[in-house]
């Protein structure tokens, strides 16, 4: 249960932060987007016309050369003319090279970003948490050994190590049903979700070192408490002590840095996805990928979705701000990709 003062400082903070309030909305607006996009969304974002491959979006038209055939005096001659193509409200944000809706896709394409994030986050947070706890609770040899393999982490890149660590472990992608489609609220959409396993997996294993790190500090000084000590003297056992006294003591460090680390697993995410490594069909960065070819000729391609990592990263990290300013003032945002 959260304390009736922490409450209090959110409240606070909330009032008088404008900032807050912007990343509050973006994120509450981007969850709802991907959870109801079935109901959002105007086509099936895998719905190919080409017909209308690389409409623009509204407010900006185009020109394209055509090439037709045309019969005159008995022989065919072949004429090459200048066509505008112009925006239309059948797709507001256009389409890419295949006629895909650019808006359907950047709505699903929230969707991976925001289970990579969180699940990725939730998973780095189990695996760090446990280790700096660990680590900090008992001090000596096990520290330094943990620290020690923490700091091997740190020593490489956090796009490189993923990109080893995809190569070792192989892409394998988790189909989730969607629930509206499988009740038949939305039967002309996608029928499932895909999930890039490997890439939660991996993105886990890349920043697990922060939270270990803020946790093992957080042990350490919570360790030497009186009501540790009294535990202790009471025959506690050390998982006890650990469960009941340090990681309830730990959490509100351990709560901020999480919310910064979503925003920087999105990117993470998005440059996996830009790189061929992720294997999800749908996503930001796989989009951005697509339309890297068409910037010229439709920039829009690659653009959106663009706009959309920006957004989702700024409204995460005010939130984050928000929370770190409410909850542990002291506390530094770590991390990044």
């Amino acid at each position: 249960m959260v304390a009736p003062r922490t409450w209090r400082n959110l409240r606070r903070e909330l009032r008088g932060s404008a900032l807050a309030k912007i990343g509050i909305v973006l994120v509450l607006a981007i969850i709802f987007v991907a959870m109801f996009a079935p109901f959002i969304a105007p086509y099936d974002p895998y719905q190919q016309d080409l017909q209308n491959s690389q409409v623009p979006p509204l407010g900006f038209s185009t020109t394209e050369n055509e090439t037709r055939s045309e019969m005159v005096n008995g022989s065919i001659q072949v004429i090459e003319e200048e066509v505008t193509v112009n925006a239309t409200m059948a797709h507001p944000l256009g389409t890419d090279a295949l006629g895909r809706d650019m808006l359907s896709r950047t709505i699903y394409g929230a969707r991976t970003s925001l289970l990579v994030g969180v699940l990725g986050t939730l998973l780095a947070v189990l695996i760090g948490v446990t280790v700096g706890l660990t680590a900090g609770y008992y001090g000596g040899r096990v520290d330094d050994g943990l620290m020690r393999m923490s700091d091997i982490m740190l020593a490489f890149p956090s796009l490189v190590l993923a990109i080893a660590l995809i190569g070792l472990f192989g892409g394998v992608t988790i189909r989730i049903p969607d629930p509206f489609v499988a009740v038949g609220l939305a039967p002309d959409m996608p029928s499932n979700i895909v999930l890039p396993g490997t890439v939660v997996l991996v993105v886990a294993l890349v920043n697990w070192v922060w939270f270990a790190r803020v946790a093992r500090g957080e042990a350490l000084s919570l360790r030497s408490e009186e009501y540790v000590k009294a535990a202790r003297a009471l025959g506690a056992s050390d998982g006890s002590i650990v469960a009941r006294h340090i990681f309830p003591n730990s959490i509100t460090p351990i709560l901020v840095l999480a919310t910064i680390q979503v925003a920087a697993i999105i990117l993470l995410e998005s440059s996996l996805s830009y790189l061929g490594f992720s294997g999800a069909n749908l996503s930001w960065g796989l989009d951005i990928a697509q339309g890297r070819d068409y910037l010229a000729s439709a920039w829009w391609i690659a653009s959106i979705p663009g706009v959309a990592i920006v957004f989702a990263v700024i409204g995460v990290n005010l939130v984050g701000d928000w929370l770190r300013d409410a909850l542990d003032p002291g506390i530094e945002g770590e991390g990044g990709v």
